[in-house]
């Protein structure tokens, strides 16, 4: 059977979302790490009917028919970046009760992951393919000075103009080639992209950007924040947005900026 995961993160302690076989991930650890070790404890105490916090205790090797369960991200994110709606599907033949299974789940899980719903899903359901719409959304805060509760938020010191960034946003509603928008660590080749929704709006010093796709290239949402903050910090007109994109060119874009203040919102199949 395959189950579905809904799974929230704050991202600042873990090398990403998944995991990289090229690093020490008892140094470094990831958020899959994290969270097949906690399900391959939980599975496992089910099947030996062991007390799922003693077979944590005696770890992988100490477990009776111990079965590591492999999970599947719809997306990766990286360091720092936060989930409140990130969707996570595994296998397994062992039948769940979802309630006392999530439960269950969230008591081994280190506190800053946690599962906030499971469900069954048909075979062919894939949490990465069969996606239709991403949303994410970043924050960064808007005023000179700095608060001692702004948090890991970053703080842009000029004062930027939502009117004239949601101009700049709307050249890139709809299908288009998002070339000048990644980072060379993209492994997928494809560069098109369809932008459903990019609206950005201040409360108080808080400015929000949430944008809609069906996809999004590696790094690709801090950089188009990046290009903003280039237009707003450069008094450029909003139509520079345009010639980026158009030139499809990684040099002519911002900066990327900081994963702090990024988060997967939700994910639609």
């Amino acid at each position: 059977m395959r189950y579905a995961l809904k799974v929230q993160y704050i991202g600042k302690n873990y090398l990403g979302s998944q995991i990289q076989f090229e690093s020490n991930s008892e140094i470094e650890p990831t958020i899959q790490g994290e969270l097949e070790k906690a399900l391959s404890t939980l599975i496992n105490s089910i099947r030996s009917n062991a007390k799922p916090e003693l077979q944590a205790q005696k770890g992988e090797s100490g477990a009776p028919n111990n079965r590591r369960f492999k999970t599947v991200f719809s997306g990766r994110t990286d360091k720092g970046v936060n989930s409140l709606g990130q969707v996570v599907h595994f296998d397994t033949d062992k039948d769940i009760v979802a309630s006392k299974f999530v439960y269950q789940l969230n008591e081994i899980l280190p506190d800053d992951i946690s599962v906030s719903d499971l469900k069954i899903v048909d075979d062919n359901f894939h949490a990465q393919k069969s996606a239709k719409r991403r949303h994410y959304r970043f924050e960064f805060i808007n005023r000179r000075y700095k608060n001692a509760f702004d948090g890991d938020l970053m703080r842009v010191k000029f004062e930027v103009n939502t009117d004239r960034m949601q101009k700049a946003l709307n050249y890139l509603l709809g299908e288009h080639d998002f070339s000048s928008f990644k980072s060379s660590g993209t492994l997928n080749p494809s560069t098109v992209c369809f932008i459903e929704k990019a609206q950005v709006e201040r409360q108080g010093d808080k400015v929000i950007i949430n944008i809609v796709g069906n996809r999004f290239l590696y790094n690709m949402v801090r950089t188009i924040v990046g290009t903003l903050l280039e237009i707003e910090g450069h008094n450029l007109e909003p139509e520079h947005m345009l010639k980026v994109l158009e030139a499809k060119d990684r040099r002519k874009a911002g900066q990327t900026v900081s994963p702090y203040g990024l988060t997967l919102m939700k994910v639609e199949y």
